[in-house]
């Protein structure tokens, strides 16, 4: 019998796999298809990426490095309000290649990680859970003292441990063009209805597009305006769904969810990769896989961490939906120098940045 059966081996399952294997744990990791693959996530990520990956991962992993954002109320062309740091804000990574590496960690730390291999069943019984899974030799059924539910915004074992859903899945679309782009700006266009597009410079890599909105906007048609806008052809196009607002209880008797499974993600952003991976550190410091009891401080840990954030998040979405008129004016009474942090909207109010704002 393991200690953790982990579903998904994206940024959430891996990081959790990797610190539970380095705590002494044995633990055994599914992803359904190949690590990093199929790509359903932006690559644009803040510099606290690097505290959660091994040695020379910036080396291999990073495509550019970007020190603010160009808001604009319209589309391509439409007038441009810059947010900026004199240092750089964020960075934009090979998103594929983060997966491996985080795979690789968790390998690395004693994990056993297996691709190729699909849950089709959890059974959550009084002192173990049974997972059955369909691999290349066939199916078969692991046993293990807890499920950990890291398999994405359509997650198998959420359902299978009756948990309560997202509170909204948005719908996203990312396209890729090949032409090399090393500029320091990424742009934000709140065209999208209750939501966002933008478009992020990957240095040699290319070209990053995307937008993402409510099902039913018609997200494709407005994808393709916007491209159209930037007068650019794709080489490559994906998508996928977009987690919003955690349910009450990530967690069952014997199981618990991180990343997009929770819907540990940035409400004004749509990323989850922080948030997903600093969950799961808080799960490997407060889960004891022979106490169930010890799930409830897991729950207590992480929204103690990040439940401010999120409802901040809310706050700051609910500007997307503004008249343009206000839109424009806010965004031009406070465009300029900024003192925030990405990941964290409570950096609003940071001395640093009312600083910035008032100076």
């Amino acid at each position: 019998m393991y200690d953790f059966v982990v579903v998904g081996a994206g940024p959430a399952g891996s990081r959790f796999a990797r610190r539970a294997a380095e705590e002494g744990y044995d633990v055994l990791a599914f992803e359904q298809g190949e690590v990093g693959e199929p790509l359903a996530c932006s690559g644009h990520v803040s510099t606290d990426i690097w505290g959660f990956t091994g040695e020379n991962a910036r080396d291999e992993l990073l495509q550019n490095e970007i020190v603010g954002a160009r808001f604009h109320v319209g589309g391509p062309g439409s007038d441009a309000h810059r947010f900026y740091k004199r240092e750089v804000v964020s960075n934009v990574i090979d998103r594929e290649g983060l997966d491996r590496h985080l795979a690789g960690l968790a390998r690395d730390a004693g994990a056993d990680v297996r691709e190729h291999h699909t849950v089709t069943a959890v059974d959550q019984r009084h002192d173990r859970v049974a997972v059955t899974v369909r691999g290349p030799d066939g199916t078969e059924t692991f046993e293990a003292k807890m499920v950990a539910g890291c398999d994405g915004p359509r997650s198998r074992v959420r359902t299978e441990l009756d948990l309560a859903e997202p509170g909204e899945l948005l719908h996203g679309v990312l396209g890729f063009d090949s032409d090399a782009d090393a500029t320091d700006y990424v742009d934000v266009h709140l065209s999208a209805p209750r939501f966002f597009a933008w478009r992020i410079p990957r240095g040699d890599a290319g070209v990053e597009y995307g937008l993402a909105a409510p099902p039913g906007d018609d997200v494709g048609g407005r994808f393709d305006d916007l491209v159209d806008g930037y007068g650019v052809d794709l080489h490559r196009r994906c998508s996928g769904a977009i987690p919003i607002g955690p349910p009450e209880s990530v967690t069952s008797h014997r199981g618990f969810l991180l990343g997009d499974a929770a819907a540990q993600t940035k409400p004004f952003t749509g990323g989850g990769i922080l948030y997903g991976m600093t969950s799961a550190d808080h799960a490997v410091r407060e889960i004891d896989p022979d106490s169930p009891a010890s799930l409830a401080a897991y729950e207590r840990a992480w929204r103690d961490d990040l439940s401010q954030e999120i409802r901040l998040g809310h706050w700051l979405r609910r500007a997307y939906s503004l008249p343009e008129p206000v839109q424009r004016a806010g965004l031009s009474a406070l465009s300029g120098e900024i003192g925030v942090h990405m990941d964290r909207p409570s950096s609003l109010f940071s001395r640093e940045h009312l600083r910035k704002v008032f100076s």
